[in-house]
């Protein structure tokens, strides 16, 4: 993107002096404060903020849209914790299951060979131990030694760590041992306390999940995170989550993507709230992209809000697609997703990111191209 005709795009719209500025901070490639951030939530106007993403976007990975081969496995929805923004465990969900080790390893024998990635993630079982995910990974890698182990958000591990009795570093040290590559950024929700406490009160805080993804990175795994946003949070608790993110990232630069999640109202105790437009969403996006300048990568996830809405998230600063996914998530579905049976071939992503004139790259887990 061209930075003096952006300037001037930026100059000759009708939109207040500060977002001008702000606009100019961007393009000088300096960091935009809280206020700022609030600034562009608040009053810029998606075309202004598509802009500036767009330029962010391609600073960092030019017209390159990633994606990856991977499936999900999800134990079970079986969970000590009551999310009031669940639709998946077993408190709100009709359908209940703990799957057999057995069951989820036949999961893996069946995936095709060119399959680079195994998502492991779900509720927090009041049962499992920290050794029976140890040896879950064991005997993964005894099967595909070359598959990447993606597993376990930080509320998963916090509860582990804690009924095992070891820290987050010792615990996270072990699952290392036993195969674990890298942990997703499910779980982080919105940090602010006030909120948490409201939609999510039993599980981890959120300066426990900052701190699980700090011993993390300090070990050599790296990790995603996510935000949880579309519910009863305000744009100051959007900014100072991702605040927070930029802060631990400036520490450890362990995060490898960022992925906007969109609260779905179906099937859980915030059905009273209603979704947030697509024009939020791609805000949210662009905002996102904007702020967090030390994340290599934005990740549209499209499960979640569709094909055709992730598509368009390509044009706010999404630069990642995650996955072909193989059917194998409930975890949106169930909450009234646009995606019922999400499952795309690698031929379906790739024509819908060179539909909008963008370069396909298979990558692996960690960004290399495949």
């Amino acid at each position: 993107m061209d930075i003096l005709r952006s300037l001037n795009t930026i100059s000759a719209l009708k939109i207040p002096d500060s977002l001008k500025e702000i606009a100019g901070k961007v393009f000088a490639d300096q960091r935009i404060n809280p206020q700022e951030g609030l600034l562009l939530f608040r009053t810029a106007p998606p075309g202004y903020l598509g802009m500036l993403a767009e330029f962010v976007r391609q600073q960092k990975n030019g017209n390159n849209v990633y994606f990856i081969r991977n499936f999900h496995i999800e134990p079970t929805n079986i969970c000590v914790n009551k999310c009031e923004f669940c639709s998946y465990s077993h408190h709100f969900n009709p359908k209940s299951w703990d799957l057999k080790v057995e069951e989820m390893l036949g999961i893996l024998k069946s995936q095709d060979q060119s399959v680079r990635e195994v998502h492991i993630t779900g509720a927090v079982h009041p049962e499992k131990e920290l050794t029976w995910f140890g040896d879950f990974f064991l005997m993964i890698k005894k099967i595909r030694p070359d598959i990447h182990i993606k597993a376990l958000s930080a509320v998963e591990i916090d509860f582990l760590c804690k009924k095992s009795k070891v820290t987050f570093e010792n615990g996270l040290k072990y699952l290392k041992g036993c195969g674990l590559d890298s942990i997703p950024g499910g779980g982080a929700e919105i940090f602010d306390p006030v909120i948490r406490k409201k939609i999510c009160s039993t599980k981890a805080t959120g300066a426990e999940w900052l701190a699980i993804h700090a011993s993390a990175h300090q070990l050599g795994i790296s990790s995603n995170a996510t935000m949880l946003y579309g519910h009863i949070e305000q744009y100051e608790h959007r900014i100072s989550h991702l605040e927070a993110l930029r802060e631990l990232q400036d520490q450890t630069g362990g995060f490898n993507a960022f992925i906007p999640l969109k609260f779905r109202n179906r099937n859980n105790k915030l059905n009273f709230i209603k979704e947030t437009s697509v024009i939020e969403d791609m805000k949210n996006y662009a905002v996102s992209r904007i702020y967090l300048d030390n994340f290599p990568h934005l990740k549209g996830y499209w499960p979640m809000i569709g094909k055709s809405m992730a598509q368009l998230s390509l044009s706010f600063g999404v630069d990642d697609l995650d996955g072909t996914i193989n059917d194998s998530t409930k975890i949106y579905s169930e909450a009234g997703s646009g995606e019922q049976n999400p499952a795309m071939t690698t031929s379906e992503m790739v024509g819908l990111i060179t539909q909008v004139n963008r370069i396909p790259v298979e990558r692996d887990s960690l960004y290399k191209p495949a």
